[in-house]
């Protein structure tokens, strides 16, 4: 038996081998919030203050940024941390366990994404470093071709190439015959095309079979920024048809900043490595001349200077497990469930404006952003958090040139909190952004919805400022002594 096949997390459910360090116990309210949502996740029992008194559980509904940890991966993660090791680089049996941990955390992410034969598992921080790992691997003279949608992880890495930015789409329809004419007109040469999977802003997903056949016709190669899609669709990349796709553990509810790289092993093979350094290097001599020679391993690990980020790497396969075993067919049925219930909420609500590229009746996953009228979003977000314990995102979203599509450049309303390093006519250029998942109580989009309803119709219960280009809540006495003037 192999000392990774003998490690109890590898071969048993974390839920039957519980860490004691982690079984926190949950107050009876939290507990029932917590049992619609199929899977557990941490920090589901931790009490806020509000600032007009007492407390109540936190909604996070912020997982378009990071989601929660599952309890599941932190249970592995935490029974696994006595055993820690270097990987590749001992003979002591801690250092054996995790490299063989290691391997099987990056064969556990190839079964997840449907990896084909050949295809390498790159282990990355994140999303961003991914596709700027890419972009570093791209052949001298490729041309990329990206929507102006993007994120900025997706947006920005190609800037050392020659870039064609495509225009917002307004259908998936759309979206495929721009990017048919852009590759028709290109010259020969190298191409790539780099598309969201879901948009990290509207949440509406994108036709990713179709722009991939459609830059196949062409000779493109495609690269998918799964980091919105893969926490909530499965994402196989033989059936989308991509080249390769990227994504982040911490948005597929895995700490300890871990993401991926997966796909045709070529470009990555035949470029010079991400980072040079110790295990990316097969062979280091000195020449006769003084210099150096080095000839570099020609498999992922070409990619993967410097010691791995072994827990991180294993939490992420975690997760990627816990939502295998849980079905997606499951999880995508009940988010489509939670999704329908906010977007009818926010439908009564006439001063809420939901934010939208292909309309009415889109796919969509759990990211929804809007605005209210009369609100800055930066004040409303603020209040959602003080005086409800509910977390949003506000602001542009790091998809700067979508939110100014989606919203025009008419923002210079200061409203109750601006942004004042903002430039002229964007002060208020901003949104709000509500994302759940798979362990988010039915609990959570119904105080969301409620809330949103109260703060439109009465207005907030408490003052706000505006303090290092954020909206926070006044001291009580500052509160008090505006109170004081206003009467």
């Amino acid at each position: 038996m192999s000392s990774a096949a003998a490690f109890a997390p590898l071969s048993v459910s974390a839920a039957d081998t519980p860490v004691e360090a982690a079984d926190v116990p949950c107050p009876a309210a939290a507990a029932a919030e917590q049992a619609a949502a199929p899977l557990a996740v941490l920090g589901r029992d931790v009490r806020v203050p509000l600032v007009t008194g007492g407390e109540v559980t936190y909604a996070a509904l912020d997982y378009a940024a990071s989601a929660p940890a599952l309890q599941r991966v932190w249970d592995d993660v935490a029974a696994y941390a006595p055993y820690y090791g270097s990987v590749h680089r001992g003979a002591g049996y801690l250092s054996q366990l995790s490299t063989e941990l290691f391997e099987q955390s990056r064969h556990a992410v190839a079964e997840f994404l449907g990896c084909r034969e050949g295809d390498q598992v790159v282990f990355t921080r994140a999303t961003t470093d991914s596709l700027n790992l890419l972009s570093a691997a791209l052949p001298e003279g490729a041309r990329v071709f990206v929507f102006e949608t993007e994120h900025h992880a997706s947006l920005l890495p190609w800037r050392r190439h020659d870039v064609t930015y495509l225009d917002a789409p307004r259908s998936p329809e759309q979206a495929v015959a721009t990017l048919e004419s852009a590759l028709h007109g290109a010259p020969a040469g190298p191409k790539l095309v780099c598309v969201t999977g879901a948009s990290n802003v509207t949440g509406e997903v994108w036709p990713v079979r179709e722009l991939a056949r459609a830059a196949h016709r062409h000779g493109a190669r495609i690269v998918l920024d799964a980091a919105q899609l893969a926490p909530h669709r499965p994402v196989h990349l033989d059936e989308l048809e991509v080249d390769w796709v990227a994504f982040s553990g911490h948005k597929l509810y895995a700490p300890f900043g871990a993401g991926v790289l997966a796909g045709r092993a070529d470009w990555l093979r035949d470029a010079e490595p991400y980072l040079a350094g110790g295990g990316a290097s097969r062979r280091v001599a000195r020449r006769n001349d003084g210099g150096i020679d080095v000839e570099w391993h020609t498999n992922a690990a070409r990619h993967e200077a410097g010691s791995p980020n072994v827990i991180g790497a294993y939490a992420l396969a975690s997760a990627c497990r816990a939502l295998s075993e849980a079905g997606f067919e499951t999880l995508v049925a009940r988010e489509e469930e939670l999704l329908a219930r906010l977007r009818a909420g926010l439908a009564e609500v006439p001063e809420v404006s939901v934010l939208s590229l292909f309309g009415e009746g889109a796919d969509q996953v759990g990211v929804l952003s809007f605005v209210v009228d009369g609100w800055n979003s930066s004040h409303f977000a603020a209040a959602l958090s003080a005086e409800h314990g509910i977390g949003v995102r506000d602001g542009l979203f790091c998809a700067h040139p979508l939110l100014r599509t989606l919203l025009g450049q008419d923002g210079d309303t200061p409203g109750e909190c601006g942004a004042p390093e903002a430039a002229p006519g964007e002060r208020s250029l901003n949104a709000i952004r509500v994302s759940f998942g798979a362990g988010t109580p039915d609990e959570h989009v119904d105080r969301f919805v409620s809330a949103v309803r109260q703060l439109v119709r009465e207005g907030a219960r408490w003052n706000y400022r505006t303090e290092d280009g954020r909206c926070v809540p006044l001291a009580a006495a500052d509160a008090a002594d505006v109170a004081n003037a206003a009467a």
